[in-house]
């Protein structure tokens, strides 16, 4: 792709990210490389196993678009923290993220992960995986669109409030959805978003809204488009940058988000 490892980066890195990098049926061959694995016991009912074995494919087979262990650790350094009861993840891909964060909320005292994921292949993967690594019992897959997803869970009842939201879907649907879940409450005073890939490839809309004032936003929200999703202007965000990479050693970061009251 053109880009160059960061000479910072620690371990081995993933294999190089192709021109065609997913839905190649690579996902479903993680799947047949992880259940025909000599180690496949030692995984049942152990994350870190599991999460070992993914990379083991993306370093030895082939790239997968994962957050990877280094930029992971700041989001599971987050749940550790925040200490959430229910987290969401619009966009799940095969599992990486659902496996890595949902153990720590578990660990945490958390009782529910919700990965929505719109490519129905890939949610029965991360629905196997997940299960593998024994946590049925706080990972729900959700498949379809992630805004239709939002509002059937609202409206349903099951989702009620996002304490930490991880944002790693399709970038341009950042900005949208999570101004859906200001309309329809599920975030607010209290609410901490995690937003993946905001370097590589990088998502300049969504750091504009999160990092705006409330008075930004108010003028914003008056001028919008009043067929798509117009958040809540009120809110006050504080966000921060923070630096990590890719599992294939190219640089990237996520932005940090903490919601902390309502303006005036």
């Amino acid at each position: 792709m053109g880009s160059t490892v960061d000479p910072g980066f620690k371990g081995v890195a993933y294999q190089p990210q192709e021109e065609v990098y997913y839905n190649d049926g690579r996902e479903i061959a993680l799947l047949h490389f992880v259940y025909g694995h000599p180690q496949l016991e030692e995984m049942r009912g152990n994350p870190q196993r599991v999460l070992d074995a993914i990379d083991e494919f993306g370093k030895t087979k082939k790239y997968l678009m994962n957050i990877g262990p280094y930029k992971a650790k700041t989001v599971i350094d987050l749940i550790t923290e925040v200490k959430p009861q229910v987290m969401v993840e619009l966009g799940g891909y095969v599992g990486y993220s659902a496996i890595a964060f949902a153990a720590a909320v578990q660990a945490a005292g958390g009782k529910q992960y919700w990965s929505l994921e719109h490519n129905a292949e890939f949610a029965a993967v991360i629905t196997m995986l997940a299960d593998l690594a024994g946590l049925r019992d706080i990972v729900r897959v959700v498949v379809g669109n992630s805004a239709t997803s939002l509002k059937r869970l609202h409206g349903g009842g099951d989702l009620k409030h996002i304490d930490l939201l991880f944002l790693d879907h399709l970038k341009p649907a950042y900005t949208p959805d999570l101004k859906l879940c200001e309309e329809l409450e599920l975030v607010g005073p209290g609410s901490v978003y995690a937003a993946d890939n905001v370097v590589k490839p990088g998502n300049p809309p969504y750091l504009e809204y999160v990092r705006r004032t409330v008075q930004e936003k108010k003028e914003a929200f008056n001028s919008g488009d009043t067929n798509s999703p117009r958040g809540n202007p009120n809110l006050v965000y504080e966000s921060r940058f923070v630096e990590g990479w890719e599992p294939s050693g190219v640089p990237d970061a996520l932005e940090i988000t903490r919601c902390t009251g309502v303006g005036p």
